[in-house]
């Protein structure tokens, strides 16, 4: 993945945030990308962003996708994903 991808996880939605706007300093888009549970701490993170901290930031495409893993079991499962790429506009 580029090095303005942020993989979101278990965190608290603020350690998202911050990230986000520290890439923003460096690059021009930034993308948030989170699998199962944590897809709405993704979607969380760049409305804040959006609404707070970065007002010229927009989202500029969003695509979801499903990924087979394998779990302890070895048993294969599905897991959805989201990727939400966020814009800064001059």
């Amino acid at each position: 993945m580029e090095e303005n991808t942020i993989f979101i996880g278990n965190k608290p939605v603020m350690n998202y945030v911050l990230a986000v706007v520290t890439q923003f300093n460096d690059y021009d888009t930034v993308t948030l990308r989170a699998r199962g549970k944590a897809i709405s701490r993704a979607v969380d993170t760049a409305e804040i962003v959006r609404n707070s901290f970065v007002q010229e930031a927009n989202v500029a495409d969003i695509q979801i996708s499903t990924e087979e893993v394998e779990n302890y079991n070895n048993e294969k499962t599905n897991v959805s994903i989201i990727q939400i790429k966020l814009e800064k506009s001059l």
